[in-house]
């Protein structure tokens, strides 16, 4: 059967990313025995391996997204384990319905698309029979079962194509969505704030704080709140005991010179021409002011980064170095001899040399040398409170025996100071339970701590003395919107009987704002409220401290009249259609699995995920 466009293709691509790149690192483990398959869809086995392979390749993928190395067992958790079988079903009911169909691929197809692959090509970028044969047996393949599985993969890319493909979008619906997407609104917008109120608003006595007080306990109620106790080796605390050897700090400043001591430099463009005639007969049509040196940058067909050499040194320079560094100020000099011809040099900057001697450098060295040399003895000593722990100590126990830092705090979810400010405490603190044992986590700056769940305290309304401060601004704060919104009330009726906006303060106006459009210092949907709205009507928005008032002045419609707007809608009309070639393969796909014959091994699934473990 032959192949079918440019969806089998990236279907097959995508394949060979999940066989091939995402295997890297992790191997193949062999299962060994009789247990071959978790199970079997239809006569169509998925094999352990396969299932191992797929688990490794998300668990990777999903530890890059996150941006840390994952757990099985907290991916598991996450339901990793059951989309790769989801996943692994839904491809064995294919490879069944690709075999009744009796769709197969040929021997050149099948080399032509291995050959395709770039992680099988040498070094002249061409296929490399060794470098297929090595790659393949890095990760754990033999080419008879892979070239089967590629057979396979492209096979079943044959049927995606056939049903995914032929599908075309409605012009009505791409005309309409354009028309949603690229309406306009203009309006004008009056804030209102405490300086328009007539009448000031009164401070409130004790009584009206306190009936606040006792009207919002909410606001006054402490989250809950997790005690936790820990024992903490933190580099910061450690660094304070290390002695710092001078000749060491000297050494380290040595090897980094580069950082302390930079010469003079230069902000240079160099343009390279094939001889001198033709270096000097651009140069006095420069002198002449017959052109730019942009102008002669663009006759050479190059752009003006092409020229840009950055900020470099008399030494960099070469036989240039000694004229361009005698420039006082900014210009064109040349032609001048360089490594790739004779160049015109054009001179934008003069960077001063900037040294910073040891002794000001020493401080930040200081610092720097007793971190490092307070992070190597913490890394000594983790395994000796490991097995403190391991042996049944306790977090105090650490503090007496081992010299950590003993301390409690209540976590509540905005906590940030202290222990609380190192990122790895507060993930850890938020997952440990009261059955948990402490353990030694490594946190953010290379110190370690270990950690006890002692309570869970609920919310709890603070004592209104510990708060006053905050009832009086809160309760102020209230006083004052409220004060706000009736004279809103007022001055919006005032509008709608027809007084201009501009008479109650400064009218901002708007002017043909999209969809999604955001209006500094205004509520985030401001804009889309303004879309709800028909011209002419009015709206009070209040929001928060935000209280103001819009008028709809008018509404653009789209521009259907313009080459981009056809385009769009082109394009809007080929997306329709790709959805709706996904969603009938999805249909299809799901069709097959509902009456396919689907039995799962537990007992094989669950010595794979002993493996992943």
């Amino acid at each position: 059967m032959a192949a079918g466009g440019k969806a089998g293709q990236v279907l097959v691509w995508i394949l060979m990313a999940m066989l091939i790149l995402g295997l890297g690192g992790f191997g193949i483990t062999n299962f060994g025995g009789s247990v071959r398959r978790i199970g079997s869809v239809d006569g169509e086995d998925i094999t352990t391996d396969a299932y191992f392979r797929a688990l490794r390749s998300d668990l990777n993928a999903l530890s890059a997204q996150i941006g840390r190395p994952l757990g099985f067992a907290e991916a598991s958790a996450l339901g990793l384990d059951a989309s790769v079988r989801q996943r692994l079903v839904t491809t064995a009911a294919l490879d069944a319905e690709t075999a009744r169909l009796g769709i197969s691929v040929g021997d050149d197809r099948l080399a032509q698309e291995i050959r395709a692959i770039p992680a099988f090509r040498g070094m002249s970028g061409a296929f490399d029979r060794a470098a297929y044969t090595a790659t393949l047996q890095d990760n754990g393949w033999k080419e008879a079962a892979f070239e089967t599985q590629m057979r396979r993969d492209i096979a079943r890319g044959l049927v995606q194509t056939a049903i995914a493909t032929g599908f075309a979008g409605s012009d009505a619906a791409a005309a309409a969505f354009y028309d949603y997407a690229e309406e306009r609104r203009s309006f004008s917008l009056l804030r209102l704030t405490e300086a328009d109120l007539a009448t000031p608003v009164a401070e409130p006595d004790a009584a009206a704080l306190k009936a606040y007080y006792d009207a919002h306990p909410q606001e006054f109620t402490s989250p809950e709140l997790r005690r936790i106790t820990y024992a903490a080796l933190l580099a910061d605390d450690v660094a304070k005991a290390v002695t710092v050897d001078d000749a060491e700090l000297r050494k380290l400043y040595d090897q980094r010179i580069g950082e302390f001591v930079q010469p003079e430099r230069r902000l240079v463009e160099r343009l390279v021409y094939p001889d001198d005639a033709a270096a000097k007969a651009a140069r006095d049509k420069l002198d002449a002011g017959q052109a730019t040196f942009e102008d002669l940058v663009k006759e050479r067909g190059l752009a003006l980064s092409d020229t840009d050499m950055g900020d470099v040194t008399k030494a960099d320079l070469g036989a240039a170095g000694e004229a361009i560094f005698a420039m006082t100020e900014p210009g064109v000099t040349g032609p001048l001899p360089s490594p790739l011809g004779p160049s015109l040099f054009r001179m934008n900057g003069i960077l001063a040399a900037d040294e910073i001697s040891f002794e000001d450098a020493r401080d930040a060295l200081t610092s720097e040398f007793a971190l490092d040399a307070a992070r190597r003895q913490i890394r000594t000593r983790v395994n000796e409170i490991e097995d403190l722990l391991a042996g049944g100590a306790t977090l105090e126990d650490l503090a007496k025996e081992a010299g950590l830092t003993l301390g409690t705090i209540d976590m509540g979810p905005d906590t940030a100071e202290g222990i609380a400010a190192y990122p790895r405490f507060r993930e850890q603190a938020e997952k440990i339970t009261d059955k948990d044992f402490p353990e030694v986590t490594e946190v953010d700056d290379g110190g370690i701590v270990a950690m006890r769940l002692d309570a869970i305290l609920p919310p709890a309304l603070r004592p209104y003395d510990e708060v006053a401060d905050q009832v009086a601004e809160a309760a102020r704060a209230a006083a004052v919107k409220q004060a706000l919104e009736s004279r809103l009330a007022e001055v919006q009726a005032e509008v709608a009987k027809g007084a201009a906006m501009g008479g109650f303060g400064i009218v901002e106006v708007a002017q043909a704002m999209p969809r999604g459009g955001r209006i500094d210092a205004a509520p985030a949907d401001l804009v889309e409220r303004a879309f709800r709205l028909q011209q002419g009507d009015l709206a009070a928005v209040v929001e928060g401290d935000f209280v103001g008032l819009i008028r709809l002045d008018e509404i653009i419609a789209a521009d259907h009249a313009t080459p981009e707007a056809e385009q769009l809608k082109l394009a809007l009309k080929a997306r329709q259609g790709q959805d709706m070639g996904q969603d009938a393969f999805a249909l299809f796909s799901a069709a097959l699995e509902q009456k396919a014959k689907i039995t799962l091994d537990e007992a094989a699934i669950g010595a794979v995920h002993a493996q992943m473990r």
